[in-house]
């Protein structure tokens, strides 16, 4: 049976935005946002606070609706799908974990797969575990107040990726942590990307972030998107002057 992101070619994009606009009261968050995302791509969407990536974010889960344009999940339109089920099938992972606290950091894990009624909930909760350096020997019986922040984070990424989506959408998941811990878990999903394939939205302000880790950047100010490309074409070729304004303020020569 099919899951709510099995639907498809294996050569349509995975995800796809198609001028996409929402306003929240008086407020514009997205104003005509169009945008693709490949299979096994990794599309990071850079900006100030209050230029609509996490908007942009949360309508491919549906947990936006678009006031306008349309969200496509394997070029179905996401309207035609069940929102629960829709969420259940995607990786999120939110900046501050959004961890249950009074749960074992194993049934944090293993949260979608519980939702989902999977009888193998523990064992691919311990796998996932593995996978981001928490041994569940070690940490599966602890709780969340007796982690650091950054192994936290690592238990909000374990459980974005038990259920193996095909898809993680990921909202500044590194943003809260200290310099040290944030390089360390920003190397380390790197690997993990590598090895699992899956095609990632990553919501950052820091431009470093966006070129260490991923394929394409999307650049969002005030609602509207100013440029869409890989490192080597927005250092060589800035579509705007806001683009050039923030490569400037990195440092970032061509």
């Amino acid at each position: 049976m099919a899951s709510e992101t099995d639907t498809g070619s294996a050569t349509a994009p995975a995800l796809r935005a198609a001028g996409v606009a929402k306003r929240f009261g008086g407020v514009t968050a997205l104003q005509a946002v169009s945008l693709v995302v490949a299979r096994d791509e990794c599309v990071a969407l850079v900006g100030e606070s209050g230029s609509g990536k996490t908007t942009l974010l949360r309508c491919f889960n549906r947990l936006v609706e678009p006031d306008a344009g349309t969200v496509f999940v394997n070029e179905t339109d996401a309207r035609a799908l069940d929102p629960v089920g829709l969420r259940r099938h995607t990786g999120y992972v939110q900046q501050e974990g959004g961890l249950l606290p009074h749960w074992t950091v194993l049934r944090n894990a293993g949260l979608v797969l519980w939702l989902l009624g999977r009888a193998d909930e523990q064992d691919r909760a311990r796998d996932a575990l593995d996978l981001v350096g928490l041994p569940p020997a070690e940490f599966g019986a602890r709780h969340p107040g007796q982690l650091s922040g950054g192994q936290r984070q690592r238990v909000a990424i374990a459980r974005a990726l038990a259920a193996q989506p095909s898809v993680l959408l990921m909202d500044e998941p590194f943003g809260a942590l200290d310099a040290i811990t944030r390089a360390e878990l920003q190397r380390a999903f790197a690997a993990l990307r590598t090895r699992l394939g899956a095609t990632v939205v990553l919501v950052t302000h820091d431009l470093a972030e966006a070129f260490l880790l991923a394929d394409r950047i999307a650049v969002l100010r005030a609602g509207r998107l100013e440029q869409v490309g890989t490192r080597q074409e927005l250092v060589s070729a800035p579509a705007t002057p806001y683009v050039a304004r923030l490569l400037d303020t990195m440092r970032v020569a061509p």
